[in-house]
């Protein structure tokens, strides 16, 4: 079954095309690296796949479902690593995960599972804003899956997270359906065995190997 579905993705700010009429399909528990220079799309694709940003035109779906449509129900499926942490500063760590699980009616039991997990189970006491960069940016990724869900969508997720970011990027995807931005493509080629390139918006197709674009 396709976890996720694009097909003709388009968004333009003004007159200019940010993402022009791409296309991808991912089965479920595949997982996709998009590449491509500054500039050429990869955070605005994101932003769609996450459901934070409608395109102009194009069709979305995820589990089957419209993804603008039936965006509530969604949700569950889906975890979101921005490129901002995008977090509570003066919160504590553990603090701004309770905060998410209760929006997202979590159980706050998956706190600590979620802290472990990202590798900040000794600085849960301390305030977002105390934390190194590389520390904010596990804390976002730990309230990603404070729900579990099947699809994660990431954003440069490695951005600061130190010498053990593969090993801890690949147990996240496991198991789940992943698409991932990097500037990495040592780590793209390493956690995806898909890739989709982006030049100026467009799609040059995707590819199990990968392709340097400059």
């Amino acid at each position: 079954m396709s976890m996720l579905v694009g097909d003709g993705l388009t968004h333009r700010f003004g007159s200019e095309p940010a993402i022009d009429n791409v296309d991808l399909v991912l089965d479920t528990g595949e997982h996709m690296a998009v590449l491509g220079d500054n500039g050429a799309g990869k955070t605005t694709l994101l932003r769609i796949l996450a459901t934070a940003l409608r395109p102009t035109s194009g069709k979305l779906t995820i589990a089957g479902l419209d993804a603008f449509r039936e965006r509530r129900r969604i949700r569950h499926y889906l975890g979101y690593v921005a490129h901002a942490p995008g977090l509570y500063p003066a919160l504590s760590a553990r603090e701004n995960l309770e905060f998410f699980c209760d929006l997202q009616d979590v159980d706050r039991s998956r706190v600590a599972e979620a802290m472990e997990t990202v590798g900040l189970a000794s600085v849960s006491h301390r305030r977002a804003a105390e934390l190194s960069r590389g520390m904010q940016q596990r804390l976002a990724i730990g309230r990603a899956i404070l729900h579990d869900p099947r699809l994660l969508i990431l954003d440069e997720p490695d951005a600061s997270l130190g010498a053990d970011a593969a090993d801890l990027l690949a147990g996240l995807m496991r198991g789940r359906t992943a698409v991932l931005a990097t500037h990495d493509h040592a780590l793209a080629n390493r956690l995806c065995p898909r890739t989709l390139v982006l030049r100026h918006g467009r799609s040059l197709g995707t590819a199990t190997h990968l392709r340097v674009v400059r």
